[in-house]
């Protein structure tokens, strides 16, 4: 991949539309901006109304063109916008176009690396903004937007440099007399070191709330056979998604479904019910609820009216006595009744549903948008500094692990990086991006 290639993508969605986005970046292509609008003089960032013809003359589109000169632009670099008709047809003639002019097309995620190269965004606004592009829910929008846009960032170079600034003094200890540093200058760098180790943790424990942020709330509808789960279901997705019938066992994998719940992202899941059988498919679907439950953040635990309400509660679980329309008597106080049939007990259902999903929930729109990468390096980070607290005196690997610290929190930034890591990062955006 040359960084000084001039390159192209379509930067608005595929297919038919109405206006097309093409970006294009490289260096000092005000020449090239010149011949598109047919203009020796032209001012940066003004949008100029254009007939983009080829080599030969011939007309491939009437579109806007704007010019965005280094560096203030996405990239750093110079960087055309034009604004086409959203044909596959046009957009291909224009692409073939750019080709013939010696341009290439981009590669995933290309601008942004060449933005990261530019220091326009560190590698924590490139996962904000992968997670925007991604972003299905107000919610998801608001948290991505906010980590784009430099609030993580702030966050990892406010650690990095005090962890940076307390390896630089521990080792100065070992090199300087007690009389040329500042008092009691070890039980200092020991306290601001365990307010940074609980600081990293604390947001290492809102990792649960940063993952169901942009990968959903894991919700799982679980129980015996034939206790109405995947009515229930039904009732919850507004549809007839899954099967429903008296026969036992009729629900022998996981049907899933994505929902917006209170502008939060819910996975929806109606799993086989749990009892002993012979059934091989049966018996492969009990094991996927088994570890559908297992990751849940919410389980909807639906019993039989005759089973009653049993065992010990989870603060993750809503207990439900289903098919309450064929009982008299309500016994259980810790269990919500509901019946999909009359639709009694199901408002209730729904209300607690988002009662727990507001107490994972409250307050995570101002946390670290963790992924799997930064919660590697995080956990790195907490480690390191979990052994510079438990080499007590030993300055010399005291100072070593605060260091090995800050090198994980560059990581993350970028600041001390692979290209594996880099690769990966800037893989998760599209062609335009």
């Amino acid at each position: 991949m040359n960084n000084n290639d001039t390159i192209f993508a379509l930067s608005s969605g595929h297919g038919k539309s109405g206006v097309a986005v093409i970006r294009i970046a490289g260096d000092d292509l005000g020449c090239v901006f010149s011949q598109f609008i047919q203009k020796s003089d032209f001012k940066c960032r003004h949008a100029y109304f254009c007939n983009l013809c080829d080599d030969e003359g011939d007309l491939i589109d009437q579109c806007l063109a704007v010019y965005f000169q280094a560096p203030y632009s996405f990239t750093g670099t110079d960087v055309i916008e034009l604004h086409t008709h959203g044909a596959p047809a046009t957009i291909n003639a224009v692409f073939e176009y750019l080709a013939m002019l010696g341009m290439r097309m981009a590669m995933p995620g290309e601008f942004s690396r060449r933005a990261f190269y530019n220091n326009k965004m560190d590698l924590a606004d490139v996962d904000g903004l992968a997670a925007l592009l991604d972003a299905q829910t107000d919610f998801q929008r608001k948290n991505a937007l906010q980590s784009m846009m430099g609030r993580d960032s702030d966050v990892y170079n406010k650690w990095r440099e005090q962890m940076v600034d307390v390896a630089a003094y521990a080792a100065a200890i070992l090199d300087y007399s007690p009389d040329d540093l500042p008092a009691n200058i070890g039980d200092k760098l020991k306290k601001r070191t365990k307010k940074l180790y609980q600081e990293i943790q604390s947001a290492m424990d809102g990792y649960r709330a940063a993952r169901a942020i942009h990968g959903g709330i894991n919700v799982v509808l679980a129980g015996d056979t034939n206790v109405g789960k995947s009515s229930i279901f039904n009732w919850i997705v507004g549809t007839n998604r899954a099967i429903v019938s008296d026969v036992p066992g009729t629900t022998r994998d996981v049907v899933s479904v994505n929902l917006d719940v209170d502008g939060f992202l819910v996975n929806l899941a109606d799993t086989a019910g749990v009892r002993e059988t012979d059934d091989k498919i049966e018996s492969i679907g009990i094991e996927r609820t088994k570890n559908e439950i297992e990751n849940a953040d919410i389980v909807i635990h639906v019993c039989a009216p005759d089973s009653g309400v049993q065992g010990d509660f989870s603060d993750n679980e809503i207990r439900v006595i289903n098919k309450s329309d064929t009982i008299k008597k309500y016994e259980s106080k810790s269990a919500i009744y509901t019946s999909v049939k009359t639709g009694d007990g199901m408002q209730e259902l729904m209300k607690e549903l988002k009662k727990k999903i507001h107490e994972i929930m409250d307050g995570a729109e101002d946390r670290l948008a963790i992924n799997a990468r930064t919660k590697s390096l995080i956990q790195t980070a907490c480690a390191e500094l979990c052994d510079a607290l438990g080499a007590d005196e030993n300055w010399d690997i005291f100072a070593e692990h605060v260091r090995r610290a800050a090198d994980a929190i560059g990581k993350i930034l970028g600041k001390i990086t692979t290209a594996e890591v880099l690769d990966k990062t800037f893989g998760q955006l599209c062609l335009g991006k």
